[in-house]
């Protein structure tokens, strides 16, 4: 899938750069002037694609260390609500705690592939056979989990390769709808056909890649997974859901210099332990349900 992704940036740059607006660079006036914008900008985002595509394939989604277990309240101390792990006040010291499946907390979990406790929000990825922090999903076009450690990078994945696919498809418009009228197109066969090609891969890409960045919005802002999503189904209330403000925070970071760069500051990454995916602030009105 990665070769296919850079045959397909490939080809774009080829129909966009060497075939069209590369050589009209040279021909003057608007035409030139246009051309020069039209390539900067489609380079700065090209690049930046580019960038976050490789720090999602690259990123390990954040995995589980062995023999890891949850901490107990003395361990803890004493937490703030907003910082608390939620599991309860569950004894891990108890010889039923070490017994899968036999818990006093429903929030402790255990994964049976794997052998060993899981963190809150943690679930076991079936092609990566391990389990992952706060798994998202399996991307099959990064070959590799989305996680913890990633997943801000895969949605800036997606956005600057949204814009960057609405671009092409609008700088090559004009040359498609040529296609469909009766004069003779000056072009050899072999550019017109990666120009067709590429429009319509291009649009197709930017109007899919829209659905996905609408979705993802929306878990952003009521701070949840696509996995979690689908598990809470219709729970009127959500225990990770601080507000729209506080939960984009989760995933881009306090410091807004690296809101649109697949990275964090050292600061953020000391001070917020949600992006190391292990601890979790929760809502203060939230309640460990009860078992019967």
């Amino acid at each position: 899938m990665i070769v296919f992704v850079l045959a397909i940036i490939g080809v774009t740059y080829y129909s966009v750069v060497i075939a069209h607006y590369g050589p009209s660079l040279f021909l003057g006036g608007f035409d030139s002037g246009f051309s020069i914008v039209a390539l900067i900008v489609f380079h700065s985002l090209l690049v930046m694609v580019m960038w976050c595509y490789s720090s999602v394939v690259v990123t390990d989604p954040g995995g589980v260390p062995p023999n890891w277990r949850p901490l107990t309240d003395e361990e803890k101390g004493d937490a703030d609500p907003l910082v608390g792990s939620g599991y309860g006040n569950a004894d891990l010291d108890s010889k039923q705690l070490v017994i899968p499946g036999d818990y006093t907390s429903q929030d402790i979990r255990f994964c049976h592939k794997c052998k060993q406790f899981k963190p809150p929000r943690t679930h076991h990825c079936s092609v990566c056979r391990r389990c992952i922090l706060k798994m998202d999903h399996h991307c099959v076009w990064v070959v590799n989990c989305v996680g913890a450690l990633n997943y801000k990078y895969f949605l800036l994945f997606l956005f600057y390769t949204f814009l960057e696919t609405t671009l092409v498809s609008l700088l090559l418009l004009r040359v498609f709808m040529e296609f469909f009228n009766d004069g003779e197109i000056d072009e050899t066969p072999g550019t017109l056909a990666a120009t067709f090609i590429t429009f319509v891969l291009n649009l197709a890409f930017a109007l899919s890649i829209l659905g996905f960045l609408i979705m993802h919005t929306a878990l952003v802002g009521a701070n949840t997974t696509t996995i979690e999503a689908y598990e809470k189904k219709t729970s009127p209330k959500w225990r990770y859901d601080l507000g729209w403000k506080k939960n984009f925070q989760q995933v881009f970071g306090l410091d807004k210099k690296f809101w649109f760069i697949p990275t964090y500051s050292e600061e953020d990454l000391r001070r917020m332990p949600a992006l190391q995916g292990f601890e979790y602030p929760t809502r203060p009105d939230w309640e460990l349900p009860q078992r019967h």
